[in-house]
């Protein structure tokens, strides 16, 4: 397997060195994602970008933010984003029983959360091409049009780290280890 560089503030390209030194100064440490990621700065750029926008500028709650992520993260099988979102929403306060059944891919405390997973789903499964009977459901379950849109966004997001993850077979960060994942049914790699 093609290895990547995981790159420090030293070896990073210059257009990627504000970006890690403030991932730095944000977490405390490099988050290996943005270590690998460095090597094309725009990635890293429009990664962070897409995050602030999903994490800070969106409707959604704490609680709908991490079913949304861990839903996609879950779906596309990422090693390192499962764990670390594990850990983001202990940070956000969210109830580990829903950081627990999205990980076990188990049944959410309550419909609309169910709703608001089973609709990221359909948007990452049939890459956006949904039926107007599962928009209506999500449209029902209490959500908006602007929610919809707002997935969209989450989904562009973590098809940026999680495809780099899966090709660049980033370690999972020393942090966030204790909360270590695999799919249910897949093999060890």
């Amino acid at each position: 397997m093609t290895q990547f560089t995981r790159h420090t503030l030293e070896s990073a390209p210059e257009a990627s060195r504000p970006l890690l030194e403030h991932s730095q100064k944000a977490f405390g440490r490099l988050p290996g994602l943005h270590a690998v990621m460095a090597e094309a700065p725009a990635l890293l750029d429009g990664y962070k970008y897409l995050h602030r926008l999903f994490a800070e500028e969106t409707s959604f709650d704490k609680d709908e933010i991490t079913v949304v992520w861990q839903t996609i993260n879950v779906e596309h099988a990422c090693h390192y984003c499962v764990p670390a979102h594990t850990g983001i929403a202990k940070m956000m306060q969210v109830d580990d029983a829903i950081t627990t059944a999205l990980r076990d891919e188990t049944p959410l405390p309550n419909a609309r959360l169910e709703a608001l997973r089973d609709f990221t789903l359909q948007v990452v499964r049939q890459r956006g091409a949904l039926e107007e009977a599962q928009v209506q459901a999500f449209l029902d379950a209490g959500y908006t049009q602007r929610q919809i849109l707002e997935v969209i966004l989450a989904v562009a997001q973590k098809v940026m780290s999680n495809y780099t993850n899966h090709l660049a077979n980033t370690p999972v960060d020393q942090v966030m280890q204790k909360f270590a994942w695999e799919k249910k049914g897949a093999a060890a790699a």
